[in-house]
């Protein structure tokens, strides 16, 4: 089995001397002796979540939240993936976006951007809005120490339409999951480098009006599958799918 993954600020591992000791606090390390109970002996991963890490031996515990950390190996850093993939995700009702943000990470993805759809029961605004974003990225946080991965992926401010559609515009295939669509993601022409962005619509479907916005830009409709899925299902399955096709999941 992996070793535990536990996040550090930016800069201890900029600092981090090979062979040296760290004392995790906080709630990492309230995780780390409560909730984990790592005993004396255990490898652990400390990690920024921007790709730089370096692994430990625990050496003991102090209370219930202290963890102390030796024998800290030189610091590595993970390259970025290619494609990188970004999901554009229309925002769920109820916590159905945590589950889609959760799912995605645990797979995968490299960026998750939240869309107001014109369709979209849940809209973003003030405090929610800041709340609602706040969850998605502690999500993506968990998930990603979770499935023992080392970067993170990215989430975005809330994106209007015209906002996707530069997305879209700038990516090296972009598309739209749309359950009338012709071709087939499964057999799409895939780039080995660059940027794939795809969009995930609301509950409702994509209008016609963002339909004809995102292939102005570029983004052509694509069928997952003969089942409609959930919007907080179909990124992760789309997700999964491109990841095979790509060699990522190699």
């Amino acid at each position: 089995m992996t070793a535990p993954v536990f996040v550090v600020p930016d800069d201890v591992l900029s600092r981090a001397i090979p062979g040296g000791r760290y004392v995790l606090d906080g709630p990492e390390g309230r995780h780390a002796v409560s909730v984990k109970r790592l005993r004396a002996g255990e490898d652990v991963v400390l990690t920024d979540g921007l790709g730089r890490w370096a692994e430990g031996v625990v050496e003991g515990a102090e209370g219930k939240d202290r963890l102390l950390v030796m024998d800290l190996e030189s610091v590595s850093e993970e390259p970025a993936e290619q494609p990188r993939i970004t999901v554009v995700q229309a925002l769920p009702k109820g916590d159905r976006g945590e589950l889609a943000v959760e799912t995605m990470t645990e797979t995968g993805v490299d960026a998750i951007v939240p869309w107001t759809a014109s369709r979209c029961v849940t809209q973003w605004k003030g405090e929610r809005g800041a709340k609602s974003l706040a969850k998605w990225r502690a999500t993506a946080r968990e998930a990603g120490k979770q499935s023992r991965r080392t970067r993170f992926p990215e989430v975005a401010e809330a994106a209007s339409t015209g906002q996707v559609a530069r997305l879209l515009a700038a990516a090296g295939f972009a598309a739209v999951l749309h359950e009338s669509a012709d071709a087939s993601l499964a057999t799409a022409a895939l780039p080995a480098t660059g940027e794939i962005v795809l969009v995930v619509g609301p509950e409702g479907g994509v209008s016609p009006e963002e339909l004809a916005a995102f292939r102005e830009a570029g983004a052509a409709p694509y069928l997952l599958g003969r089942s409609v899925l959930r919007t907080s299902t179909a990124g992760t399955a789309a997700l999964a799918l491109l990841l095979g096709r790509t060699g990522r999941w190699g």
